[in-house]
């Protein structure tokens, strides 16, 4: 499931998509806010420039969204369904659940972002 070589091994772990052998940020802990979209500007490994073009990453402010849309439902349908908490509750919830999350639905969407377009190589190597 997580094999070398698959999309979501490169979403999950935040490796480089064209080699998946390097992390694209330089601390891997999303939850140390002051540097949670501080990435390399290339992999050392295969060469990829991860900043494709200027304001590449404005796009992964919409998968971002879709992310915490989904969270927002699941989190709602565990509070009100599962637990039977009252509206404002599952209100309150959601807000919490989001807020901590944040940073890694934040990193999640741009590993999603970045691997629409960039494809994984098993032969890649810097040259």
């Amino acid at each position: 499931m997580l094999k070398k070589g698959s999309k979501l091994n490169s979403i999950l772990t935040g490796s480089c998509p064209r080699c998946q052998e390097e992390n694209m940020y330089t601390d891997p802990n999303p939850y140390n806010l002051k540097n949670i979209y501080n990435m390399h500007e290339e992999c050392s490994h295969c060469g990829l420039h991860y900043k494709i073009e200027p304001s590449f990453f404005y796009g992964a402010m919409y998968v971002s969204y879709a992310l915490t849309v989904a969270i927002g439902v699941a989190v709602f349908i565990i509070a009100k369904i599962f637990l039977s908490l009252d509206l404002v509750t599952s209100f309150i919830a959601i807000i919490v659940g989001l807020i901590v999350l944040m940073p890694i639905t934040a990193r999640l969407a741009r590993n999603i972002y970045i691997n629409f377009f960039v494809h994984y190589d098993k032969d890649a190597v810097k040259k």
